[in-house]
């Protein structure tokens, strides 16, 4: 069935939002300005206070869901699900775990391709369902095994390219580079908790997709916002690249973005494009399937290389290509991707049934939006 336009904004939405919030986040720190002393430009490097705008954008989800219920209210008949009443404090423990691994995540950015950034996202399905197995219970289908290590096949292709090119690339340290990779890998871990904790006490209540996504952001917007104010003064020596060497700045990223206001533009991008993509993620979801948006989040990592490229940002690396490649095969195996096709095959149709046992509670899930397959940074 041919899609309405509607759902072709919808998809055309979260692909454009998604690849945005990520080329956002890494124009912010290509860009180089003075701070509040007299010295050189240096690099916008300030990862916390951007993931306190990830978290704003986040926020402003809940604005969206209230708006939502007031226009809903004026109709003859409500067709909004409000959902049950619930302990918000429900959320905290997955907010706390999302602040922490987004927070990871932007300091990995400074060390290494917004391309790299993306693809080494995608071990998160490691995790995700290994620990699905330990804390949840749950038995993994056969596909989900071999997708579970045709991605570590694909994030090992995809750390030699950056090895390789890390060699070759005279702008950016060896050891900056392996140490972003190996921090974004070590946030997806972080990542993985923070859905096991959903699934496991949020979603056994009846909670509207985006109130839950705008309450985890009021969490973690407030609590970092407070936490800036400790790591203004706590001392971390070479590793944090502003002129106190603190965990963070504050005050010297306003200075930098008075100085260069079009850092300001790119935060901005950072916190809107966050809003608009959960929106859509959840709407794609709904009006057409989560099978969709698994695929849409998946071509987003290709036009974030494709714009990268473009840009001049980075260099083309063949195994990153191949890496790109193997982990996609891993992710739409481990999602299930496969079986509409297996379906078509005669033969193949007995082995598509069989391996919708081990994934079925999760297309559930999807299905019912509470379950994103992307993160939410």
């Amino acid at each position: 069935m041919a899609w309405t336009k509607y759902q072709l904004f919808l998809a055309g939405l979260m692909l454009t939002t998604g690849s945005i919030n990520t080329l956002s986040a890494k124009w912010a720190d290509m860009f180089n300005a003075k701070g509040c002393q007299e010295e050189p430009e240096r690099p916008f490097s300030h990862p916390f206070l951007q993931a306190v705008g990830m978290f704003l954008g986040e926020f402003c989800c809940l604005a969206a869901f209230y708006i939502l219920i007031c226009h809903d209210k004026r109709r003859p008949e409500p067709r909004v699900n409000r959902g049950q009443s619930f302990n918000p404090f429900l959320f905290l423990p997955p907010a706390m775990c999302d602040m922490t691994a987004t927070s990871i995540m932007y300091v990995a950015l400074n060390m290494t391709s917004a391309s790299s950034f993306q693809m080494l996202r995608g071990a998160v399905i490691i995790f995700t369902g290994l620990l699905s197995v330990a804390f949840l219970g749950r038995r993994l289908a056969p596909n989900q095994w071999i997708g579970i290590f045709i991605t570590i096949l694909g994030l090992v292709i995809v750390g030699l390219a950056d090895f390789v090119s890390g060699n070759k690339d005279s702008s950016r340290k060896l050891s900056d580079v392996i140490t972003g990779d190996l921090l974004i890998i070590m946030a997806q871990i972080i990542v993985s908790v923070q859905m096991v904790l959903e699934e496991k006490f949020v979603y056994t209540h009846d909670v509207h997709p985006l109130r839950a996504v705008g309450t985890e952001g009021f969490f973690g917007f407030f609590v970092l916002s407070l936490l800036l104010i400790p790591m203004y003064f706590i001392p971390v020596g070479n590793f944090a690249n502003n002129p106190r060497h603190v965990l963070e700045d504050a005050l010297d990223a306003f200075c930098q973005i008075g100085h260069q206001p079009l850092i300001l533009l790119a935060l901005l991008g950072n916190t809107v494009s966050i809003a608009f993509f959960n929106f859509a993620g959840i709407s794609v979801t709904k009006e057409i399937s989560a099978t969709t948006r698994m695929v849409l989040d998946s071509l987003r990592t290709l036009v974030i290389w494709v714009v990268s490229l473009a840009l001049g940002w980075e260099q083309f690396h063949g195994l990153q290509v191949l890496g790109f490649l193997v982990l996609l095969v891993g992710t739409a195996l481990y999602n299930g991707l496969h079986r509409p096709l297996l379906a078509r095959i005669p033969c193949c149709a007995r082995f598509a049934n069989e391996d919708e046992g081990g994934s079925g509670e999760r297309e559930r899930l999807l299905n019912d939006g509470r379950v994103q397959t992307g993160d939410n940074s």
